[in-house]
């Protein structure tokens, strides 16, 4: 596959909210939340029997009813028997983008792909993908190149620990002790195709104090966000994975430094003693366009 510059939007992803698409009361709500982006699930928290009228109810609910951020659904696996039509139903809804389900090789993300493009799919339609199986981990790195591309549109992953948990055995500790080295495999495998990383849901939402402690361990592992399981999770995420003032302070010095003229065209400038290079400079561009859309949204607010 021919390899295409990295391009990838900088959004906003501190909480992903997931949501039932066929849970009429949650999908009023959602235009009122501060959630960053909403995951309107066809998946798993929708029964099959269900699966028909709850595509039905997201296309009429999309189309009279945008959340704040981005929307994305997560569609069905292609071996449940839903997936095509829960992608038709993606098109006509218009997400932002589509989420995959347990994706495990560069050809999960392909098929889709192929579908896509034989569908006449907006080129704006981005795809995120689940890694929640150990095929998904091992391979992460591969999945992850499908977003450098021609035609690529992958532009996230989420980390899903319920299933890796339920295939691996490894317990459900405090702390995920034994399942931080497959979190920090995830993210390098993201960040080396400059793709977004978000944590994987914590299961009590009544557990504030759990909820914060894993937030903040996300965060230090470099992670953009979190899944939430319930809007009384959206605060919190957004406060732990928040932008620091002193390093958009440090951005903004960077990207003022290289507009200089004198500076027009270097790869590597001084900049208070010490030396910056334009892939700081790209990003302390992303950092800033996230502050500025968090400005935005307390203005509206």
């Amino acid at each position: 596959m021919s390899r295409a510059t990295n391009h990838h939007p900088a959004r906003l992803r501190r909480s992903v909210l997931c949501v039932p698409a066929d849970n009429a009361r949650a999908l009023a709500k959602v235009k009122d939340l501060a959630a960053d982006a909403v995951i309107f699930d066809l998946e798993d928290a929708v029964a099959p029997e269900r699966k028909a009228e709850a595509r039905d109810a997201l296309v009429r609910h999309l189309s009279e009813n945008r959340p704040g951020g981005e929307a994305i659904i997560r569609i069905n696996v292609a071996e449940s028997g839903f997936s095509e039509a829960d992608l038709v139903a993606a098109v006509a809804a218009s997400p932002d983008a589509i989420l995959l389900p347990k994706v495990e090789s560069p050809a999960d993300i392909q098929g889709i792909l192929e579908w896509l493009s034989e569908n006449d799919a907006p080129e704006s339609l981005r795809l995120w993908a689940m890694i929640e199986t150990g095929r998904g981990v091992i391979n992460a790195p591969a999945i992850a190149e499908t977003g450098r591309t021609f035609g690529g549109r992958l532009d996230c992953f989420v980390v899903g620990l319920n299933d890796l948990r339920k295939e691996t055995g490894v317990a459900a500790l405090a702390g995920r002790t034994y399942l931080v080295p497959w979190l920090m495999q995830v993210l390098i495998a993201a960040r080396g195709s400059g793709l977004d990383a978000i944590d994987a849901v914590f299961n009590d939402f009544r557990d504030a104090e759990g909820f914060e402690a894993e937030c903040r361990q996300g965060r230090d592992m470099g992670y953009d966000g979190k899944m939430l399981i319930h809007p009384a999770q959206i605060n919190a995420a957004n406060r732990c994975f928040g932008i620091d003032q002193a390093a958009l302070d440090e951005a903004r010095a960077i990207i003022d430094a290289f507009a200089r003229p004198e500076h027009a065209g270097k790869g590597v400038i001084n900049l208070g003693g010490r030396m910056v290079e334009r892939l700081h400079l790209e990003q302390a561009l992303k950092l800033a366009a996230k502050a500025e859309t968090i400005e935005k949204r307390k203005a509206k607010s």
